[in-house]
């Protein structure tokens, strides 16, 4: 794939969900004002939260696809990590707001919410926004393995179903305004605003929990076992050990050792680690991999030592940076 071309389309999603945060974040305070509407408030506090992550998404796309250099080996893959620990802090600093909010209103405070077409209409629109920027940035995510674009995603579908619960906090106010004997519904514009929040929170957990495991160099669930059956499912391959995986941004890099049959010259092994390289980029694209292959005779109880006059043993670094 062409670096440049992957990393403008991932830009351009990202500015172009940068743009519609903007915008739904402003008319959502507007309209949150006007109304006294904490349910709207709170996810206009949340539309903010997804303002600055659209823009440190945007940015860390753009940083973490720079080449490896000097001073990073690796490349800056980390860098689209780091961004998704910045939202998730973000996440639970907006998530106690609302919840202070909320709960300080429902034992005390007495604010007469306002709902009217523009109440509805502004969630209205912010769920058709939220859905086609979230279906935009799930594609591109996925196309480019993208953990920082898959996260700004997830803001967005949060933002729905969030959305839907103001608009059934915005109702159960209407009713109770209209008709006295159900006044305990006029506290259904702070009870939505606290579904905001616990929705907002149990997004933050499951996205914490993914940013620590890959800043702390966890492999991804299964691919360890994957790599294994790949390599060993080559011809002549007698093991495969020793195997490290980490990833960093949208980029996996493998580390693997291969036991092929002592007998194999320099030209085979190098050959038959193409073929394990192919079977691994077959099962994970874009993987950054190093084969080591050891001939069986050369590992400790697993054969006679080699014999005099007998094919040099390989061992090979297959990488694709």
């Amino acid at each position: 794939m062409d670096r440049p071309t992957a990393t403008s389309e991932k830009t351009h999603v990202a500015m172009t969900s940068l743009l519609a945060a903007v915008c739904i974040t402003a008319i959502k305070v507007v309209v949150g004002v006007a109304t006294q509407s904490l349910g709207i408030l709170a996810e206009a506090a949340h539309s903010a939260l997804d303002l600055i992550a659209a823009a440190a998404t945007w940015w860390a796309v753009r940083a973490a696809d720079r080449p490896a250099d000097a001073e990073h080996l690796f490349g800056h893959g980390k860098i689209e990590n780091l961004s998704a620990l910045f939202e998730v802090l973000l996440l639970l600093v907006t998530c106690g707001w609302i919840v202070y909010s909320a709960i300080e209103r429902l034992l005390g405070g007495q604010v007469h919410v306002t709902v009217g077409v523009w109440s509805f209409g502004v969630m209205v629109l912010s769920i058709v926004v939220d859905y086609s920027r979230s279906r935009a940035l799930r594609r591109a995510a996925a196309k480019h393995n993208s953990q920082a674009l898959e996260a700004d995603a997830l803001h967005f579908e949060t933002d729905i179903w969030s959305s839907l619960a103001v608009i059934a906090g915005l109702i159960c106010v209407a009713v109770g305004q209209r008709w006295p004997a159900a006044a305990m519904l006029k506290h259904g514009d702070a009870i939505a605003a606290l579904a905001v929040a616990v929705i907002a929170a149990s997004v933050t957990l499951r996205m914490g929990l993914r940013t620590l495991r890959a800043l702390t160099d966890a492999a991804p669930p299964g691919m360890e076992a994957a790599v294994r059956t790949a390599v060993e499912a080559v011809p002549g391959v007698v093991d495969c050990h020793s195997i490290r995986v980490r990833t960093a941004g949208p980029r996996v890099f493998i580390d693997v050792h291969m036991t092929v049959d002592g007998g194999k010259s320099v030209s085979e092994a190098h050959d038959m680690a193409d073929m394990a390289e192919s079977a691994v980029m077959r099962v994970i694209p874009n993987a950054d991999i190093t084969i080591h292959t050891e001939p069986q005779a050369s590992l400790p109880g697993t054969g006679p030592a080699q014999a005099p006059g007998a094919p040099t043993p390989a061992s090979s670094d297959r990488s694709q940076r």
